[in-house]
């Protein structure tokens, strides 16, 4: 359990301090694509930001969110019944070695619990692997800005992929500028309002520059990426020729009187990592090669 909690609470320090592999390669990307002065000045200070994060061993944002884990959780995992013990005690240990800012508020009593620990929060989300001894783990730090982008809305069917192309329009021009652009952009698409959000937040997870593996839902993303730039928010929101990180759509099928949309993004500092810890508690960290923990 001490081996365990360790390594989730370093995994968390991880996530918080060092931008994942593909994030850092697609901001160098749209920094030179980037044609504005202000835009490029923006690139300059992230850039300055990201390293001295490293250097100083402090979070590369100083809201750390709260904090969402998503398991895929083999059941011959060695550890399983241990998860969800480990992940909160991971949690109140990062919270005060990284240390995270406590972020957890109690709604009923507008308290902050001041260890990012509250009703249910941390956040886990399951999905049972049959057969497998390892447990793969996904945190993503959902920040203030970026969470208050999110949006889902039942369209009739009738509305088509032209009314879930207008409905992310609409709220990305409306609250985009609070996610900290370049941001990453996750659109659900399922049956009811639940399920399209939670989808577009998994859709925030797949590495940036993945395309969907239906090849309509692949158009789908081409297409709102094309039409998000076009809008020329630019870098924090101060203009300029690039906007989005990518954009990711998963979708489930759906009930034929709904169509389901939902709405997430990530900001540029997108906080997601991955580790797959095997029942020896050998890990691998896919988004951050050579970080040891």
């Amino acid at each position: 359990m001490n081996e365990l909690v360790r390594l989730l609470s370093n995994f968390i320090r991880t996530v918080a301090i060092r931008l994942p592999d593909d994030v850092l390669t697609a901001l160098k990307e749209l920094s030179l694509r980037e044609r504005s002065y202000w835009g490029k000045a923006v690139y300059s200070l992230m850039f300055d930001n990201i390293k001295l994060a490293l250097e100083k061993g402090v979070p590369v944002c100083q809201d750390t969110g709260v904090l969402m884990f998503f398991i895929d959780a083999g059941t011959n995992f060695s550890y399983i019944n241990m998860l969800p013990e480990a992940v909160r005690a991971a949690t109140l240990k990062a919270t005060e070695d990284v240390p995270l800012r406590p972020n957890v508020v109690e709604p009923f009593d507008e308290r902050n619990t001041g260890n990012n620990i509250g009703t249910r929060l941390p956040w886990i989300e399951w999905n049972i692997i049959p057969n497998a001894d390892y447990a793969e783990i996904t945190l993503y730090l959902a920040g203030g800005g970026t969470s208050l982008t999110g949006n889902a809305k039942v369209l009739p069917p009738a509305s088509g992929f032209k009314g879930v192309i207008e409905f992310v329009l609409d709220v990305v021009s409306s609250y985009g500028l609070n996610a900290c652009p370049p941001f990453l952009l996750g659109v659900g698409i399922g049956t009811t309002v639940e399920t399209a959000a939670i989808l577009s937040k998994k859709a925030l997870l797949r590495p940036i520059g993945s395309t969907n593996h239906n090849p309509k839902a692949a158009l789908l993303e081409k297409i709102i990426y094309e039409k998000v730039c076009g809008l020329e928010i630019g870098p924090q929101g101060l203009g300029g020729s690039t906007t989005v990180l990518g954009v990711n759509v998963e979708y489930s099928a759906r009930h034929p009187a709904t169509l389901a949309v939902g709405v997430s993004t990530g900001c540029w500092a997108h906080r997601r990592g991955v580790i797959r810890i095997k029942s020896d508690l050998a890990y691998e960290l896919p988004f951050y090669k050579g970080e040891v923990l």
